[in-house]
């Protein structure tokens, strides 16, 4: 398997629709690279409040985008994530991962080699869209306008030539008929040329003038520059070039020779008769500045963990609890988000086992033994906005409970880390503070990390975007017959697993009822989540769980109105201790769990013998979610106010 997380933030304000579709062009052909075929897809989102007119501007164009080009490809999208907030407006985050499955002796690597071999540029032709994509929308702020101080023009995106793309590497890499190969993504060819030359210590000779192109009027160093997708390079020995050519006429895909390996430790770059540029490939794609950026913590940090959100007022009575239930599982933030994964097709190829709404997407890999992964991504920047260093690990940490509440065994992680300008001392403090948290998170966890994408650069005038680390966890379960939902049915017992705290800093409820942002965010201890996953992978493995779903946003409450919708049967529930706290807390480390009353006390067992602490909640049935016995709502309110803020706003 192979796996990975990029950004397209900036393309997708200036231009939603190109900006997200080429977003997963760009991460498919990245997992295509590998020499892995593209089986999955899924995306993390972030916007403006949900009533700015600039969201209603951009979130539908970035929705389309996706599922245009995804639903064109004919790859599941299987999950993700749809967020609003305030610090987004203008600055919307557009996080593509994709998954891929090859054989481990078929790996393909980015390195030129072998002087004499051929440089083959096959694809799309060359035009001039996206020149200076790299150089501008990626490193450029905009202004309190919401305007780039330049406007490059964004990528175009071709999902049927991606297609025959694909089909026509995966035939050329069953022949064995590449030294190495990349694809054309930021920068373009002049990115792809260095890297290759590089990563091999060797030369290459590349012509412009022989280039395919769709824009005759192009200069040279525009053709260097061009962002236009759906392109590949590769290094082809003499020998079987012929067979490539062939290969890419057959599928309809254009290829052309445009320069050779070389054994000069230099890249000779001509037009025509004449050399335009001539230099080391490591001091374009190695050798870069390094540089030492001051560091500083934001001097409002004290203030904004000192406001506690303990002096918010909490509901008190029956009434306002169930009110403030209802509210929560409307909040923009919580509501269901049906109205955007129902425009991606999540089903297709016939392979997906589990997708939105679920707590992963999982995917069968292998059909005759029913082997699969599990990917989940996971980020909250309200977290990293109150502690950077303790936001990523819970960023971490909810991946992680993610992919085993559906029964899979976490096994690495990609990140996608989303920041304002490294120029900004504060925002550097943020970086390194992440970045430090999720190096330690992953150690204790035992996750390395496979790879993934730094943005910089997300404000607007000198407002950077909260910190927002995205994670995405893979996870491995070897028969996807075995997998958790989250929808419980009738006649389970509902047991709540982990420790329940008083903690509501850069919460859900603090945010949406009160708009607060402050105080400490929730404990992280990761010991706790390695015991949790170990319960819920082990009892799914020996068939104990009905279902299950784990706690975060939005606490308890949440997680059972999501598990008796997705289920359509409700439960009885007795919370322990506050019932305030039980619902709307956000502590980590937890799941809530449906067994049959046969398997209880041989999933207690399991418990007690990994150090979960287990509290029986009540019973599964009937079309009501009660609670305590003293209030109760009906599966159609929920239902009702669960579904509607996304229809409501932008059907």
């Amino acid at each position: 398997m192979t796996f990975k997380i990029e950004s397209h933030n900036h393309p997708s304000y200036v231009e939603p629709y190109q900006g997200a579709a080429t977003g997963v062009g760009g991460i498919v052909r990245d997992i295509l690279t590998m020499g892995a075929r593209p089986v999955a897809v899924m995306d993390s989102l972030r916007f403006g409040r949900i009533d700015a007119p600039d969201t209603a501007r951009v979130l539908p164009g970035v929705v389309a985008g996706i599922g245009g080009y995804g639903n064109c490809l004919g790859l599941p999208n299987v999950g993700g994530e749809v967020y609003f907030d305030d610090s987004y407006a203008g600055n919307p985050l557009v996080n593509a991962l994709c998954v891929g499955v090859m054989r481990t002796d078929g790996i393909k690597l980015a390195k030129a080699d072998g002087p004499g071999n051929h440089v083959v540029l096959f694809g799309a032709r060359t035009g001039g869209d996206g020149i200076g994509g790299a150089s501008v929308l990626a490193s450029a702020t905009f202004d309190d306008d919401g305007k780039p101080a330049k406007r490059p023009s964004v990528q175009v995106g071709d999902p049927f030539t991606e297609k025959l793309l694909i089909e026509c590497c995966l035939a050329i890499f069953a022949a064995d008929l590449v030294v190495g190969i990349q694809d054309l993504g930021a920068a373009g060819l002049s990115c792809a040329i260095t890297e290759l030359a590089s990563a091999g210590d060797v030369g290459m000779r590349v012509r412009l003038d022989v280039v395919p192109l769709r824009d005759s009027s192009l200069a040279p160093e525009e053709i260097l520059m061009s962002e236009s997708q759906e392109r590949m390079c590769a290094v082809v020995e003499p020998e079987k070039l012929a067979r490539v050519l062939e290969l890419c006429e057959r599928w309809g895909v254009t290829a052309t020779a445009i320069g050779e390996v070389t054994d000069t430790g230099r890249v000779d770059i001509g037009w025509h008769n004449e050399q335009i540029a001539d230099l080391p490939p490591r001091s374009v794609a190695h050798d870069g500045p390094i540089y030492d950026r001051p560091i500083r913590r934001p001097d409002d940090l004290d203030a904004l963990q000192a406001d506690s959100p303990a002096v918010l007022r909490r509901p008190s009575t029956v009434d306002e609890l169930r009110e403030t239930l209802l509210r929560m599982i409307s909040a923009p933030n919580l509501a269901g988000k049906r109205w955007v994964t129902d425009q991606y097709d999540r089903y297709v190829q016939g392979n997906t086992a589990l997708a939105h709404p679920h707590d992963a997407g999982v995917i069968r890999i292998d059909e005759s033994t029913g082997l699969g992964v599990a990917v989940a991504t996971d980020g909250n920047g309200r977290y990293c906005r109150l502690d950077p260093y303790v936001g990523a690990q819970l960023a971490l940490a909810e991946a992680y409970r993610n992919v085993a509440a559906c029964g899979s065994r976490p096994v690495a992680v990609t990140d996608c880390l989303n920041f304002g300008s490294p120029e900004d001392p504060t925002v550097m403090w943020q970086f390194a503070e992440t970045v430090q948290g999720l190096a330690d998170g992953c150690v204790e966890l035992g996750t390395p990390v496979t790879g993934g994408n730094v943005s910089f650069y997300n404000q607007t005038g000198s407002t950077p975007i909260n910190p927002t680390p995205v994670i995405g966890m893979l996870g491995v379960i070897a028969d996807v017959a075995n997998r958790v939902r989250i929808g419980w049915p009738e006649g389970c017992r509902l047991l709540l697993l982990g420790s329940t705290r008083d903690e509501f800093g850069g919460s859900e409820w603090a945010w949406h009822v009160h708009g607060h942002l402050g105080g400490r965010p929730p404990t992280v201890d990761l010991a706790a989540e390695r015991a949790l996953a170990d319960v819920l992978v082990g009892a799914a493995d020996a068939g104990l769980l009905r279902a299950a779903h784990d706690l975060s946003d939005g606490g308890l409450a949440q997680a059972l109105v999501e598990s008796a919708i997705a289920g359509c049967v409700g439960a009885s529930v007795r919370l322990p201790g506050d019932p305030f706290v039980a619902l709307f807390s956000e502590s980590a480390a937890r799941a809530v769990v449906a067994v049959d009353p046969a398997e209880e006390a041989a999933f207690g067992d399991l418990c007690a013998g990994a150090g979960v602490v287990c509290t029986v909640l009540g019973e599964t049935g009937g079309s009501m979610l009660t609670v305590d016995g003293v209030f109760d709502v009906s599966l159609d309110e929920l239902r009702a106010a669960h579904k509607s803020p996304l229809p409501a706003r932008f059907d």
